[in-house]
Formats: C-alpha cells, sequence, structure tokens
C-alpha cells in the first residue's frame, strides 16, 4: 500500500475536510496518535521528563523518611506529601508537552504536512490530545513503589492511591487540554509554554498559601474556584485529615467544571478550526459571549451564597468527647469522637469545633496544632432543639511526650461586633513515646534503581534509534503513511 500525497486547493477555505471510508481500516485519529507516540517516547521527550520527574520523587521521598526516623513526619502526611509532589509534577509534565503539540509544529514547518493528510481537523486534535495525556499514567505507576514503602502498612494506602489516581486522572487531561488550547492559538512555541506555565504557577500558589492568608468574599471565591486547591484539599483531609469521600465530594466539582470547559472549548470549538498559522480565527458572537456571562455571575452568585449564609445565636449547647487518655507511639494517630447536643428550645447557630494541644511539661516544645491534626476544625450547620451531632478526629502524634487535647466549641456570633461563649470538652491526656518507624535505607533501592532503570531504557532508544533511522532523519520530517483505502474503493475526499 502506497503512500498518497494530496495537493493543497486554493478555491476552498481552510475548512475541515470530510472523508468517508468504505472499510474498516483504522481511523485517522489512531493514526496521528501512534504518530505522536512515536515522536514523545522513541526520540525521547516525555522519557526525559519522566527520567527527571522520577530522580526528584526519589529524592524527596528518601528526605520524607529521613525525617520521619526523626519523628517528624508521621507516615500519612508523607504519603499525601508524595502523592500531591507527584500529582504536581505530572502536571507539570502535561503542561509542557502540551504546549508544544501545535506552536512547536508551526516552528519545526511540520503542521502543514500534518493537516493535508486526508484526516479531520478534530481527529488531529483527538490523536495528539491522547498522545500528550499518556505521561501520566506512567509518572503515577513510578509513584506507587514509593507511596508503599512510606505508608508502612497504614490502611489509608490503598484510599490513597486510588482516589490520587482518579484525581490525578481528572486534572492531568484538563491541564493538558489547557495547554494545546493555548498552543492552539500561539504563534511561537516560546508563548504557548510561557503562557499554559504562568497560569499554571497562578492556581498552584493558592495551595501553598496557608487558609489565614486568603481573606474577604473575592480571595475565597477564587479559591474555591481554583481546581488544584479543591484537588490538593481532596486528598489531605481524605488522606491525613481521616473524612469521607462522600463529605468531600464538593471539593472537585471546580476541577470537574474546568475539565469539562476545557474539553468543550478544545473539541467542539477549536479542533475544527485548526489552522495553520496561530490566532482564534472567529470572534465569538454577542450573543453567546452574554450567555456564557450569565452563566459565570450565577455560578458565583450560588458560590457566593453556600459561604454567606446568616450568623445566629444561641444557647444550651453541650460537647461530649468518648476518650480521656491514650497511650501511643511517634507516628501513630489517635482516634476520638465528639458529640455536640441542642438543649435549648430554639435552633442553635452555626458551630465550630476546633482541636487544642498543650504540653504539659513546662520545658517542652511549644506544640502547633496544626502540625498534629491539619483538619483541627470543624463547622456544623444549625442544631434543632434536642438534636445532636459527632464529629470524628484524628489526632497524629508527631513529637514524643505528655500532652493534654482538649475541644473547644463556639457558637458563630451574630455580626461583626457581637461575640459568642466558647464552651470546652473534657480534655484527652495522650502520652507519646519516642518510635522510629521508617528506615532511609528501605526507599533508597527505588530512589536510585528507578532513575537508573529509565536512563538505560533510554540510552537503549537512542542506539536502536541510531541503528534503524538513518541521521538527521526524524518522525517529525517524515510524513504520514494514510492508507488508500481512507479515499480508494469507493470513498471520497475532498482538498482544501
Amino acid at each position: 500500500m502506497s503512500d498518497t500525497t494530496v495537493e493543497l486547493s486554493d478555491k476552498r477555505p481552510l475548512s475541515e475536510p470530510r472523508i468517508k471510508s468504505a472499510n474498516w481500516s483504522l481511523p485517522s485519529w489512531w493514526l496521528v496518535f501512534g504518530r505522536e507516540l512515536n515522536e514523545l517516547w522513541i526520540w525521547g521527550r516525555a522519557l526525559t521528563l519522566i527520567i527527571l520527574y522520577s530522580i526528584y520523587l526519589g529524592i524527596s521521598s528518601f528526605i520524607f523518611a529521613s525525617n520521619n526516623e526523626l519523628s517528624l513526619i508521621p507516615p500519612r502526611e508523607m504519603v499525601y506529601l508524595t502523592i500531591s509532589g507527584a500529582i504536581t509534577v505530572g502536571l507539570f509534565i502535561a503542561l509542557v508537552i502540551g504546549a508544544d503539540s501545535f506552536s512547536g509544529e508551526r516552528e519545526r514547518s511540520t503542521l502543514e504536512a500534518l493537516l493535508l493528510t486526508p484526516a479531520r481537523r478534530r481527529q488531529i486534535v483527538i490523536g495528539k490530545f491522547l498522545a500528550s495525556i499518556s505521561p501520566w499514567p506512567v509518572a503515577m505507576v513510578i509513584a506507587i513503589p514509593y507511596v508503599v514503602v512510606l505508608s508502612q502498612g497504614d490502611e489509608i494506602l490503598r484510599t490513597a492511591l486510588v482516589w490520587s489516581a482518579i484525581v490525578g486522572s481528572l486534572l492531568a487531561p484538563a491541564f493538558t487540554g489547557f495547554a494545546m488550547l493555548v498552543s492552539l492559538w500561539s504563534g511561537s512555541n516560546r508563548t504557548s509554554l510561557f503562557t499554559s506555565l504562568t497560569v499554571y504557577l497562578l492556581l498552584l500558589l493558592p495551595v501553598q498559601f496557608p487558609s489565614g492568608a486568603q481573606t474577604g468574599m473575592f480571595g475565597k471565591l477564587l479559591k474555591q474556584l481554583d481546581p488544584l486547591d479543591g484537588a490538593a484539599q481532596f486528598l489531605e483531609k481524605l488522606i491525613v485529615g481521616n473524612r469521607t469521600v462522600q463529605e468531600l465530594m464538593p471539593l472537585l466539582w471546580s476541577g470537574i467544571g474546568f475539565a469539562l470547559l476545557i474539553f468543550m472549548v478544545l473539541f467542539l470549538y477549536a479542533a475544527p478550526r485548526l489552522r495553520l498559522d496561530a490566532g482564534i480565527p472567529i470572534k465569538l458572537r454577542r450573543k453567546k459571549s452574554s450567555i456564557v456571562l450569565s452563566i459565570l455571575l450565577v455560578l458565583l452568585l450560588s458560590l457566593s451564597a453556600v459561604r454567606g449564609q446568616a450568623l445566629q445565636q444561641s444557647a444550651g449547647l453541650q460537647i461530649t468527647i468518648d476518650k480521656t487518655s491514650a497511650t501511643a507511639k511517634t507516628g501513630d494517630k489517635v482516634e476520638f469522637h465528639t458529640t455536640v447536643t441542642n438543649h435549648d428550645s430554639a435552633d442553635s447557630p452555626p458551630l465550630i469545633i476546633a482541636m487544642n494541644i498543650i504540653n504539659l511539661d513546662a520545658s517542652g516544645d511549644v506544640v502547633d496544632p496544626e502540625d498534629w491534626s491539619p483538619e483541627r476544625t470543624q463547622y456544623v450547620s444549625p442544631l434543632t432543639p434536642g438534636n445532636s451531632v459527632t464529629q470524628s478526629w484524628v489526632l497524629n502524634t508527631i513529637l514524643d511526650g505528655d500532652y493534654m487535647v482538649y475541644m473547644v466549641l463556639i457558637p458563630a456570633p451574630v455580626n461583626q461586633t457581637a461575640s459568642s461563649h466558647p464552651l470546652t470538652s473534657m480534655g484527652i491526656h495522650v502520652i507519646v513515646n519516642r518510635f522510629v518507624r521508617i528506615n532511609p535505607g528501605g526507599i533508597l533501592p527505588f530512589a536510585v534503581g528507578i532513575p537508573i532503570l529509565l536512563i538505560l531504557l533510554m540510552a537503549g532508544l537512542v542506539w536502536i534509534r541510531r541503528r534503524n533511522i538513518d541521521p538527521g532523519s526524524s518522525p517529525i520530517n517524515q510524513p504520514m503513511n494514510i492508507p488508500q483505502d481512507n479515499f480508494m474503493n469507493g470513498g471520497s475526499h475532498e482538498t482544501y
């Protein structure tokens, strides 16, 4: 079967060519997908980024294990930090590859040859998209050994692996699609890469800020709409805070909405209008723009209404605790429950429950409750008369010593100038004994072996490439072999 060359016609505008196939040959998007996979992996760009990723993961995991030997980080916290780092770097790889998908082809003067093949423009975008997200599954698989070793058999391991894969598989295609959109409308690869990474860093910054840094309605609203912040909170509260998936699902809504928006714009609007040059080909009509702005406005007002409920004041509240003492080792966890009851005849106001920890040893270090329990504050909706609600808490034993844990119940004040009377629970006397759980040498074979294995794999690919491919040739400069069956045997082909 011979290759087919299609001549460029100046009588038709740049539009999506129509291809009808009378047989069951491979679809055009699959051929584009194979070409892109060959360029990304055989020619080393994706593999190079994955090697750097494995080196980063090995170094960070070894540092976490060393810190745990000093009783600084519990296993659950290390699992979350490892998964968070894997997703953060994995999304960076997705952005770099997606940003090069079209603007890089323009700079290398290979996009025109791709568009002249008998493939629909949307099929070209789909093939490139599928190839661009291929590094994420590899990155997730590489992270599994590190997470397993650092978890030290903790029961959270399976939940952490499953939901980190789900969250990463939601964000990686979304950010890959975003970078492809920027690349599709950029004239140079430098512009596409700079724009994509700038937006990524802007979305990543709120994740690094403490929760108290975002003040004001606008800052809280931006934090709620940030898909990276929602995903980070979801994983942290699920893995470290011992919260349920049903309770945390609203945190993923921003990520789901972001992914759906990117997919609709990329595949329904931008893909059929793929051009040889950069730029948005058709401006959005005023009517469509008004509809989009109206939807966004309704969404913002809805999110604001959720946070802007009126505050009331009430009395007759009681908080009880199911444990008064506990003994543990560093790196373990202490679980307990509190129950809040409304004995008043009226509905209670919204309630806040906060965990506090003090060191009973006057010569000991001051305790930071945030290090011992990231979920040290819970919020309860107003309680009707006679009703109660139970909360679950987890205390991560960081340092050895003698401590007292107590809970504070705070009724929300009625306005900005009002106050309320906090209530305290019975204290939990916690004695923590020193215990080293992880030997950093256990993670060392993975930290060293995986990067070496990937480097050897890359060296083998380079040797095969030099042996089988002529010098100076590259799949980037090779035209795609589209079977004639796509437009022979009764089929049709239209040029543009």
